[in-house]
């Protein structure tokens, strides 16, 4: 078996070769599956309902990815950490099993640079990007998730500093329940119940789950639990939504934050949100006012079962409203937004703080050359009642080529305020500094892609030029960390993703690779000793063959190749299968087949292999 395993890693490791002639090997696979084209259901008329300008997933001039929530159920991934996993240039850095604590990062920003939306609301965190998962959705709730890269703070303001994902929750169709039970290694258990109901005036989502283990070495068992309650009034005159969600997580965090020999860490976050939404449309004018409110507590105890010898506990509330609105003219469409919030909290290492801030976006999208040509510029202006204020531009273009090809190219500038973690943080190793600026960055992008029925492909090249980056850093080994806007850092790279569906035997087959290349350049570092060293994810391979063997049996088996600009590689397979026979649906995933020892973030070795049976009842 170990030799089997070493000649598998060393067949599917990335070749400088492979790399060099990437791009000719996909154009030659593109020419050969083109002449095979049927027409399957495909992405090309999903609205990325992200942006103030409504567009269908082809005619937008970003790199987006979309997962469907088909693709959630027939990977048998049981969290949304897992799942961005399977995106080249997407590096979600987990600490423990089944998402229990991940940062988020994308084209190698930090987990602080990435934003959360949960249908448009953004569920940012003013305490720290460490919390920008725990409002992460169940899987059974998700209609799709949506990621957007590049500069996105012309589109969504503050914190949108390489990219975005947004998870756009399932529409109700009919009335209907689902029960479903995991366990497996480590003595994980699921346990989820989710029903939708569809009245005459209203229609209802209902979610309910628990999530528990007795982890995978010691002090890792975490007990986790999630409600989400989706409400749409008056439905059939003008519609009301009403979301609420609420996540409390309990775990023992062994390593998780600090040196190895911190085994005993201990950490509860509840993470909730409340929002009010509608759309109100009065000919070319398309108004979508929201209202909502989030909140995050933050129990950390250095010994669990000594409370008092270090405990921080920090409680975070914001409150917002946001009114974003689009016009069809005859120049083409103009979008606009204004949005208010408001950032409390209350902290016993961080002291009782607040923000105010308010924000104006602005963008047109012209048309020329009977629509072939798309050029959308943009601007957004925010004010902060802590930081100086910004303005922030930003440029689209688009070039329809053919119906399935499409050239694009964006640039734009995005921002960062300093969480109140980098401000105020005080511990006996960390000093506080309350006098940080924002991080700043000027980014470019050009990309083709390729979409039909059957098959799509895309290639993107960028570059991102940060200043101001911030880092924890001191003078000597007996000094104090303290945040600094110490880096500068010139980031370059490129990926491809290519999709191809077809029948076999008249049964639907998918298979997807991506590769993603990161080049992060330190111009600037004045530190004698820096804590957060950029580790990025230079060279990244995925690939994934979904499959029905016969009617409703599924498999699929994933591979993930990381090189870290450490040095540092690994490679992981993952194999589900599901089989449903009427109302009864029997998975099994297995994750890290191979036991390949690894570390995503710290100093944390992940899991090897581990196992979970599933078993899904479908009422009516």
């Amino acid at each position: 078996m170990q030799d089997f395993f070493l000649r598998t890693k060393k067949r599917f490791q990335i070749k400088k070769y492979l790399m060099k002639n990437y791009v000719t090997l996909v154009v030659f696979f593109l020419s050969i599956l083109a002449s095979n084209a049927q027409e399957l259901d495909t992405l090309n008329n999903i609205i990325i309902s992200s942006s103030r300008i409504e567009l269908p997933f082809k005619e937008n001039s970003r790199t987006i990815q979309i997962i469907t929530a088909a693709e959630l159920k027939k990977s048998g991934i049981t969290n949304v950490a897992d799942a961005l996993q399977q995106l080249a240039g997407v590096d979600v850095r987990r600490q423990g099993i089944n998402g229990m604590q991940a940062d988020l990062y994308i084209r190698g920003g930090s987990f602080d640079q990435t934003l959360l939306l949960i249908d448009g609301f953004k569920v940012d965190d003013p305490q720290t990007g460490h919390h920008t998962m725990n409002l992460a959705l169940p899987i059974e709730v998700i209609k799709r998730i949506e990621v957007i890269k590049g500069p996105a703070a012309r589109v969504f303001g503050q914190n949108a500093f390489t990219g975005a994902v947004n998870i756009v929750t399932k529409d109700v169709e009919e009335n209907a329940m689902i029960a479903k039970i995991n366990g497996g290694s480590f003595g994980q258990f699921i346990g989820e119940a989710t029903g939708t109901i569809n009245l005459k005036e209203s229609k209802h989502i209902v979610h309910f789950s628990k999530n528990f283990s007795e982890g995978y070495r010691h002090n890792t068992d975490f007990d986790n639990t999630n409600y989400v309650l989706k409400s749409q009034f008056n439905k059939n005159k003008l519609p009301i939504e009403l979301f609420t969600t609420f996540s409390e997580r309990k775990f023992g965090a062994n390593g998780f934050y600090g040196f190895t020999n911190y085994v005993d860490q201990y950490e509860e976050t509840q993470a909730s949100l409340v929002g009010l939404s509608t759309v109100i449309k009065k000919g070319n004018f398309t108004w979508k006012p929201r209202i909502y409110w989030r909140r995050n507590q933050d129990l950390y105890l250095l010994i669990r079962d000594n409370p008092a010898a270090y405990r921080n506990l920090h409680i975070t509330n914001k409150i917002a409203a946001e009114l974003n609105g689009s016009y069809q003219s005859k120049i083409g469409i103009t979008g606009f937004g204004i949005e208010f919030s408001k950032y409390y909290i209350s902290s016993n290492r961080l002291g009782d703080n607040q923000r105010e801030t308010a924000s104006l976006f602005l963008e047109h999208r012209f048309q020329f050359l009977n629509n072939r040509i798309d050029v959308t510029p943009g601007i957004s202006a925010s004010y902060f009642s802590d930081f100086d204020n910004q303005i922030f531009p930003g440029l689209d273009l688009g070039i329809q080529i053919s119906d399935k090809f499409r050239a694009y190219g964006n640039i734009g500038t995005s921002y960062r305020v300093p969480t109140y973690t980098n401000l105020y943080y005080v511990s006996p190793s960390t000093i506080s500094n309350p006098d940080l600026n924002t991080e700043e960055a000027f980014s470019q992008e050009v990309g083709v892609k390729f979409t039909s029925k059957q098959l799509s492909i895309s290639l993107a090249a960028f570059n991102r030029d940060a200043d101001n980056l911030i880092d924890y850093v001191r003078e000597d080994i007996s000094s104090p960390w303290q945040a600094q806007n110490i880096q500068s850092v010139a980031t370059k790279g490129y990926e491809t993703n290519l999709e191809y569906r077809f029948f076999l035997n008249q049964l639907p087959q998918k298979f997807q690779f991506g590769y993603s290349y990161l080049d992060n350049e330190v111009k600037k570092s004045e530190a004698n000793f820096s804590q957060y060293s950029i580790n990025s994810m230079k060279h990244q391979f995925v690939g994934n063959y979904a499959m029905e063997w016969f009617k409703n049996f599924s498999n699929s088996v994933s591979y993930r190749y990381v090189e870290r600009t450490s040095g540092v590689s690994y490679n992981i397979w993952d194999v589900n299968a599901s089989y449903r026979l009427k109302a009864v649906e029997l998975s099994l995933y297995a994750n890290n087949i191979f036991n390949t020892e690894y570390v995503e973030t710290g100093m944390v070795p992940m899991p090897n292999g581990n196992i979970l049976f599933g078993l899904k009842y479908y009422f009516k």
